[in-house]
Order: structure tokens, then sequence, then C-alpha cells
């Protein structure tokens, strides 16, 4: 017994002295470029009553605040992320908006469906009411026309999406 427990403590001993050495070696540097300006997009989603709006109003506002260009996107049927931007008011969500658009014979534009508060860029996709279809078709719907009028050339920091857990 005495023998492997001086075999366990050499073992050790020798590994102290390896990770050491390894410690000692320094890292080669890091490759450094210049920044290319790029999009972060942020998305967070889960179940109904949890923070999610709420928690991404205040994340938008904040990072609007230190000049960051930001645009909030709720991807909930309910469309109450932007409520609290706004009052306690909603944005009207792309769906109703390209709906009363299209019934009309007009085409939808950036202004009709997006909406600046403090800094704060925000729309609504928006979609079927409750129990009246999927609201995943909302958020396919509300993208597509985001694509449709350029939406990835406009040029934001971040854009934070607000995503109901079971679309």
């Amino acid at each position: 017994a005495c023998s492997s427990n001086a075999a366990g403590t050499a073992r050790i001993e020798i590994m102290k002295v390896q990770l050491r050495a390894e410690a000692a070696i320094e890292p080669a540097p890091v490759h450094t470029s210049p920044a290319a300006k790029t999009t972060q997009i942020i998305a967070i989603y889960g179940k109904g009553g949890i923070g999610k709006s709420f928690t991404l109003a205040n994340l938008s506002y904040m990072m609007a605040q230190q000049g960051k260009k930001v645009l909030l996107i709720g991807c909930d049927p309910k469309s109450d992320t932007t409520s609290l931007l706004f009052g306690g008011k909603a944005c009207p969500t792309i769906i109703e908006t390209s709906s009363r658009k299209k019934l009309a014979g007009d085409a939808v534009s950036i202004g009709d469906v997006c909406f600046k508060r403090d800094g704060v860029f925000a729309m609504e996709l928006g979609g079927p009411e409750v129990g009246r279809g999927c609201g995943g078709r909302g958020i396919i719907h509300g993208f597509e026309t985001l694509e449709k009028l350029g939406f990835h050339d406009w040029g934001f920091d971040y854009v934070l999406l607000d995503f109901l857990g079971d679309v």
C-alpha cells in the first residue's frame, strides 16, 4: 500500500510540473483586422408571461440611449412587444397594414410599418386572432414583407426579436 501511495504522489508531482510547463508557454498573438459592421440579431422566445417583451423593450431603449441603431420586432400575434415603448399602445402590425394597403390598391412602405420612439425603431409583425390560424404564418408574412422592403440594407447595429414560445 505504501508503494502505491508513493507512486500516486510521484504521478501527481509529474503532472504538476507538466501543467506548469504548459501554462508557461506564451500563446500565439491574436490575429486582428479592421472591424466590419454587421448587424447583431438577438432573439428571445419562451412561454407567455415570463418578461420577454419587457426585457427586450428595456434593452432596446438602453442600447439606443448608448447611440446604437436598434430595431425591435415583435413576433407575437398579441402584438404587445412595442406597447411599453409607445405608452401602452402597440404599433399597427405589418399584417394589418399590408392587408389594408392591399385592399386599397397601395403598396406598403417602410414608414407604414416601422415607428421610432426614443431612438428605438420598432415594429410588430402581428398574426391571426387567437384560435383563427397559425401564428407562424403571420411571422413568415411579416419577414417576407421586410425582405421586400430591403430589411438587410437598413444598417442596424442590433435587431431584437420577441418570439412567442410556441411559434
